[in-house]
């Protein structure tokens, strides 16, 4: 044996090729996980812009294009955020859809844009975000306190709270007519809308709370083993009810963007809002099961929904091929989960 293998350890007769063992189980356990689901998603992307700019040429390349598509990425963005952390606890929210019409109608009633008009339209966006922080306390204190399985008690906030928009508004539409509320959400700042630097701001904040705070493991470590998780000295109730109250919080935000966008509130807005933002989640690499999440993947989820409807709508295609499109793509990316899951649990 040489001076060099007693150096590095190596016994007689043992094998010198785990070096190269070793950099294959790193690639694996690299590409494996987080950075080659999210690599994958990248690539789909951009084969959907290929395929975008082939078949609409600089139509679809147009910089007011791209605005265009981050514009309708942004109040589904923003209640996917929202929606990755109640999944990653292994839960489901319904109602954010209802929720996101509610604080629109809520948000534009005459008591409240004439007291915004009296003080400051920054009233309009405080009545829609605390309307939609409400309902999803609401929702966290069903399923944590009066163990109401997710499904059914944000299915009642669903029906509960667009049957409530509609009484407010007596199915009717809400024009807004404050006129700074309207012209900050309108502006462009270094070119780009205020909508989209929202998004961008919700991500950015849904990524640092999920991945470098102890809010974020605790999410996890619910989703994961919920018993696990309350052994640990995780109080696993309230901090369901602050995911849901979370979840409700980007609902209103929701609620107020889509007022930007529109202009009016009403008790349609967010219609299945719900199932493009599930969706969303999903397709992004975020277990239904629970017990793990992805902002990025959601994210890059958002955008290839967004990118699909606008090639489609660029090439004159119905809408019912792109519902078709969104349900394989859906299907696909739970199939490929449930290998993933199933390779993680035959892992040694």
């Amino acid at each position: 044996m040489s001076e060099q293998s007693v150096a590095q350890g190596i016994a007689p007769g043992q094998s010198t090729q785990q070096p190269a063992a070793t950099t294959a189980s790193r690639f694996h356990r690299v590409f494996g996980g987080s950075v080659g689901r999210n690599l994958g998603l990248v690539i789909a992307f951009i084969a959907l812009c290929v395929v975008g700019f082939v078949t609409a040429g600089d139509r679809f390349a147009s910089v007011d294009n791209v605005m265009t598509i981050l514009r309708l990425a942004a109040v589904i963005g923003v209640l996917s955020v929202g929606m990755t952390f109640v999944i990653t606890a292994g839960g489901i929210d319904l109602s954010i859809g209802a929720v996101v019409g509610l604080s629109s109608v809520w948000a534009t009633t005459l008591a409240t844009q004439t007291m915004a008009q009296n003080t400051h339209w920054i009233v309009m966006v405080g009545v829609g975000v605390a309307v939609g922080t409400a309902c999803g306390l609401v929702n966290g204190v069903l399923v944590a306190y009066g163990k109401v399985v997710a499904f059914i008690a944000t299915l009642a906030m669903m029906a509960g709270a667009r049957g409530l928009a509609e009484m407010i508004s007596n199915r009717q539409t809400q024009i807004v007519k404050v006129q700074g509320f309207l012209d900050f959400f309108r502006a462009d700042l270094l070119g780009v809308p205020v909508l989209v630097w929202m998004f961008l701001v919700v991500a950015v904040a849904g990524w640092v709370l999920l991945n470098r705070t102890t809010f974020g493991r605790r999410t996890v470590a619910v989703g994961g083993n919920p018993e696990a998780a309350r052994l640990a000295g995780i109080n696993v109730r309230r901090h369901v009810m602050y995911l849901y109250g979370l979840a409700g919080l980007t609902a209103g935000i929701g609620g107020v963007m889509m007022l930007a966008r529109t202009t009016a509130g009403t008790s349609t807005h967010g219609q299945l809002y719900e199932l493009d933002a599930i969706a969303a989640v999903v397709v992004g690499g975020t277990l239904l099961v629970g017990g793990r999440g992805t902002i990025v993947g959601t994210v890059f989820g958002v955008l290839i929904f967004s990118t699909l409807t606008n090639v489609f709508t660029q090439n004159n295609l119905s809408t019912s091929a792109q519902a078709v499109a969104k349900g394989v793509i859906i299907v696909v990316a739970v199939l490929l989960q449930q290998q993933f899951a199933s390779r993680s649990r035959g892992a040694p």
